[in-house]
């Protein structure tokens, strides 16, 4: 039995996620887990919610309510909606936990020690209208290397480059919108990542088989033009972890923070202590200290590609930093990003559907199979409603939904509610399986490979080459001739059933619960080689329901309806 450390990016606090989002980051971690736990493996499956930096600050006041208060509600709501998708988290925590207050603190005063830290006085923007330094991504203005008119202080998204705010034409804070900005001085600390380039890329080179989008953003930040800089990691704000050495304080350091990006991965770390905390676990260490056991540990990190700069470079920064023995990630997968109808997802705009929307239109599974079948591995990908009712429609429906509801309907009323006996396979039953066995193993290879798309191909070509046997078969036309014969066909079909629910169960885990709960089977084993006897499991006489349809036909009424709704007029 393997071991998995699994975590995914951990979603920022200020409102609830866009369909982009989750397929970027917690859906596909929750398929990887899903199928590692199907195969027997120990997994440790972990995310948090984000909650420190301006933005969670700027959220609260929008909502008129405490910051404190703001991040346990919509810790609350982020949680509710992660179940309504069937995450199957092993702990949802925050990076706001004492737990992380005390470990970021910790990392903090090692990477001091070992030199890793440096004070910097520097003059950064203050604007009088919010009485307040601003965080450079609250500072826009045209770039002066493209001209992208909405270029943030730390970096344009139109060009990529880095920038600092003063470097930006006619700058403005994005909170007041005032241009009364000047630059004042203070005082903070710097990961010194320039010092470890060597170590990082050595590091990195070791990773066997990362995406290629992984490794070609982090050789970018570690490479070009003036190579890895050193990052602050500390910040001017009230919410947020104070900045101590250890247990100590940190003298000059008064009244701040340290910097979002700082904490958060840590916080990856910290949850596995809350989960301890929660009574869920035993045993963090076990998962994260190499001098205590997670030397065998395969951890896999899920992100999109806006996330792995930091966890390429700044993350395990820290980790190697600190000269701990901490495990440092074996596998990042990385992710495109998903567009929406032509264009961008847009909160201020109401354009595009948000995770909250999605489950109030349709159940879970119908998402989780089409954002996991169009995931953005290769390149960013695109969600239209037509693809989206074109898919569900004849993979859910028309594919696995029919061939469940043709055997369960016609067993009924030929044999009754129960497998039936009699009969013997033949040569078309020995190919089918043949074929299912090869494609299992390929279903299965994929899945290792976290190659999702190919994956979900896979599983469809299982689904298909059930229907295509049924087909051939056509029990209906045997019955009239030779009952038994019609008997073995769908007791083989049957069988099938429960085969499906066991080998869908990481992308549609409430109808593959369905598939098997209208057997009275509570779990369903994934199927071990030979096949032939997976697919004998169900005897004669075993007794069944007919599901209820396990999936509707999304309608041109509806899809019509829903492109109106969220194409961002409100």
């Amino acid at each position: 039995m393997a071991r998995h450390l699994i975590t995914s990016a951990i979603p920022y606090i200020n409102g609830i996620k866009h369909l982009g989002n989750l397929v970027g980051s917690q859906l596909p971690a929750d398929l990887y887990a899903r199928y590692q736990r199907a195969r027997g493996h120990e997994v440790l499956f972990l995310c948090a919610t984000d909650e420190h930096g301006t933005p969670a600050e700027l959220a609260a006041a929008k909502a008129g309510k405490p910051v404190a208060e703001y991040c346990a509600e919509m810790h609350e709501v982020q949680a509710r909606i992660a179940e309504g998708f069937r995450l199957s988290f092993d702990h949802f925590g925050r990076s706001s936990s004492d737990r992380n207050h005390a470990l970021t603190q910790h990392f903090a005063g090692r990477l001091a020690e070992t030199g890793l830290i440096r004070e910097v006085s520097e003059t950064q923007m203050y604007s009088h209208a919010d009485g307040r330094f601003l965080p450079d991504r609250y500072i826009e203005g045209t770039c002066p290397n493209c001209g992208f008119d909405s270029a943030r202080g730390d970096q344009c998204d139109n060009c990529t480059k880095q920038l600092d705010p003063v470097d930006l034409i006619n700058p403005h804070s994005t909170i007041s919108g005032s241009t009364e900005l000047e630059m004042r001085e203070t005082k903070h600390l710097y990961l010194c990542q320039s010092k470890m380039k060597d170590e990082l890329e050595e590091w990195i080179d070791t990773r066997d088989g990362w995406p290629v989008l992984t490794t070609s953003i982090a050789k970018k930040w570690l490479n070009d033009g003036d190579g890895l800089q050193d990052r602050g990691i500390t910040r001017d704000l009230d919410w947020g972890i104070p900045v101590k050495k250890g247990n100590e304080d940190w003298p000059g350091m008064e009244g701040k923070v340290f910097y979002v990006w700082f904490d958060a991965p840590i916080e990856y770390i910290a949850c596995s202590q809350e989960w301890v905390d929660a009574g869920k676990g035993a045993d963090w260490e076990r998962w994260w200290r190499t001098d205590k056991g997670a030397d065998d540990v395969t951890y896999t990190q899920f992100m999109g590609k806006d996330n792995v700069p930091f966890h390429t470079l700044g993350f395990p920064a820290t980790i190697l930093g600190s000269g701990e023995p901490w495990k440092l990630v074996d596998y990042i997968k990385s992710f495109n990003y998903l567009n929406y109808e032509g264009g961008q997802f847009s909160t201020s705009r109401g354009r595009g559907v948000f995770m909250d929307q999605a489950l109030e239109i349709l159940p879970a599974d119908y998402w989780r199979w089409w954002l996991l079948s169009h995931a953005p591995e290769s390149s960013d990908a695109e969600f239209t409603w037509e693809n989206f009712q074109a898919s569900v429609n004849k993979d859910l429906a028309d594919v696995l939904g029919n061939f469940v509801s043709r055997v369960t309907k016609f067993c009924r009323s030929k044999f009754g509610e129960e497998v039936p006996e009699g009969g013997s396979y033949g040569p078309q039953e020995e190919a089918l399986i043949a074929d299912l066995e090869a494609r299992l193993a390929a279903y299965e290879t994929q899945m290792e490979a976290m190659e999702v798309r190919k994956a979900s191909q896979e599983l469809r070509a299982l689904w298909v080459a059930g229907n295509e046997y049924l087909q051939s078969a056509a029990p209906w036309a045997a019955f009239k001739e030779d009952p038994e014969r019609a008997a073995a066909i769908v007791r083989l079909s049957l069988n099938l059933i429960r085969f499906y629910a066991a080998v869908s169960s990481p992308f549609i885990p409430d109808a593959s619960a369905q598939m098997a709960q209208a057997f009275g089977l509570e779990t369903v084993d994934w199927p071990k080689a030979p096949l032939s006897e997976a697919l004998s499991t169900l005897p004669a006489g075993h007794t069944f329901t007919v599901p209820e349809n396990l999936f509707r036909k999304v309608t041109d009424e509806e899809t019509a309806d829903w492109q109106e709704r969220y194409s961002g007029t409100r």
